[in-house]
């Protein structure tokens, strides 16, 4: 914070951050917000493209990054990226780069500084700068693979009350927990549930660099039983892949530390659910399956510890939020009945605008469903008044005049005992208007074949019935992920229809 001042960096100036998931990025977004700067954390998978795009948007003056990463096994040049960006980019004043991995790199004395070199001789304390609630905290840019990303701002106030009071309800927190949540800063979840959030609730916080899976796919379990972690919030996607492995792995670790489980990042499949359930949390941890968006910065439809819980459901509104599912004209839907998920009453942590574009804010969130927060989701209810988030309005299938959930066909295929993660795609039919097509991994051992592929069509028609109309199933090593954990369908759409990809620098490697 002090060396920051020492550049001349005031209340109300931007800081891009671009570094992995190592200490130094949660000390510089906190020593951002204690001098009132806005900091916009880009995540370190981006090109210099998209680096570049949200620098120049943000207007930010210096840049935060590091020497370069590690990432399965591979060192990448995490500056030589960010120089390429910086030269687009001439309103960075500075680059602050922390030595990470000591890969060589070029070093430009007129504008690098070493981080150890940055902060040398600063006194250990600060004066810490006084904020209104409403003042701009972060802008965190949305991925923008089909349209120019949308710089989303939370202020001070409302998202550090929102992410408090959500961290401490949801995860039951007693105040000396060792918390995992297995996201990176670069994304929303990284923000709230493994930085703000578990610092202002005094707990501790688990931050890893690597991947899950190296060197043996028993690393995330490994980490679980050395640091005795009391609750693991990790993603579907990973869920799957670890299942994909086998439970012989967690089975090789200690695991009573964990006393909560938790879910985000898209919805979650009976069947990972159910092994999460089994074989991470041993049949006695809650799983929190949590509903929320970059927009909303908080858990909007969670379980707590003492909901009955329904593998695959978000459960309820968390206390205060009023949701609903409705058509277009903003009508509710009967109970079982797909529609618009939104949101009905204003919560602490919600987006204020859209950074530099007020009228896409109004237009994006506002327009929809007049006087309610669109949040661009399908959803139903069940008659218990549980959720069930069927996926992006986008990912909705529409095959014959019916709405399909691309989340519960791909949860049809992962409930078949071969079947370790699967995505779904409409492909457009001239008489149905879409039907699938499927790309399935299978776990481990299990052969490809025609028979499997009628089997998985047979499975898919049982469980959905036969409106499911699926054109083709592709067998494929692996899925385009980012690591957040979300499937990214729409590039296997562009691949399928021959359209262009997009931005895909964030996609794991």
């Amino acid at each position: 914070a002090n060396a920051l001042r020492q550049q001349g960096i005031k209340r109300g100036d931007h800081i891009a951050i671009y570094m992995p998931n190592i200490p130094e990025i949660a000390i510089a977004m906190l020593a951002c917000v204690k001098i009132g700067a806005i900091h916009s954390v880009v995540y370190a998978g981006y090109s210099a493209m998209a680096l570049a795009e949200r620098i120049k948007d943000a207007k930010a003056k210096i840049l935060f990054t590091a020497d370069g990463s590690f990432r399965r096994g591979k060192v990448i040049n995490l500056k030589e990226i960010a120089d390429q960006a910086v030269t687009e980019c001439k309103i960075i004043k500075k680059v602050i780069v922390v030595k990470n991995n000591k890969a060589k790199i070029k070093i430009n004395p007129r504008i690098d500084i070493w981080y150890h070199d940055f902060i040398k001789n600063e006194s250990v304390e600060a004066i810490c700068a006084e904020m209104d609630a409403e003042d701009p905290v972060f802008v965190l840019y949305t991925s923008g693979t089909t349209s120019k990303p949308k710089g989303v701002v939370h202020v001070h106030g409302g998202y550090m009350v929102g992410v408090l009071r959500t961290i401490k309800w949801v995860f039951d927190l007693k105040g000396d927990e060792i918390f995992w949540c297995t996201a990176d800063p670069g994304w929303i979840t990284g923000h709230s549930y493994i930085i703000y959030g578990p610092l202002l609730a005094g707990i501790t916080t688990l931050m890893y660099e690597g991947v899950p899976d190296m060197p043996k796919p028993d690393r995330i379990w490994r980490l679980i039983e050395k640091y005795k972690v009391n609750i693991l919030y990790t993603s579907p996607t990973l869920i799957r892949a670890m299942m994909k492995y086998g439970s012989s792995w967690p089975a090789k670790h200690k695991l009573a530390s964990l006393r909560l489980l938790g879910s985000v990042g898209e919805p979650i499949n009976p069947e990972a659910w159910r092994w999460y359930y089994k074989y991470v949390g041993k049949n006695r941890c809650p799983i929190m399956d949590t509903w929320w968006q970059t927009e909303t910065g908080m858990h909007m439809i969670t379980p707590l510890p003492i909901t009955p819980l329904k593998a695959g459901s978000a459960a309820k509104p968390f206390p205060g939020i009023i949701a609903d599912v409705v058509d277009k004209k903003g009508r509710s839907v009967p109970a079982g009945k797909g529609g618009f998920l939104v949101i009905k009453n204003p919560w602490p942590a919600m987006i204020r605008t859209v950074f530099n574009n007020p009228a896409r804010y109004i237009k994006t969130y506002w327009q929809e469903i007049k006087g309610l927060y669109f949040t661009g989701d399908m959803a139903y209810r069940d008659h218990d008044g549980y959720y069930w988030i069927q996926g992006r309005v986008d990912d909705v299938l529409k095959i014959a005049g019916h709405r399909i959930g691309t989340a519960e066909v791909e949860s049809a295929f992962v409930s078949h005992h071969k079947v370790a993660e699967a995505a779904a795609i409409g492909v457009p039919d001239s008489i149905k208007g879409e039907v699938i097509k499927a790309f399935i991994i299978l776990k481990q051992g299990v052969s490809q074949s025609q028979d499997l592929k009628n089997e998985l069509k047979a499975q898919v028609r049982k469980t959905l019935g036969p409106m499911a109309v699926i054109k083709d199933i592709a067998f494929v090593d692996k899925l385009p992920k980012t690591r957040s954990g979300k499937i990214m369908r729409r590039v296997l759409k562009a691949q399928e229809l021959g359209l262009p990809l997009g931005d895909t620098s964030a996609l794991v490697s």
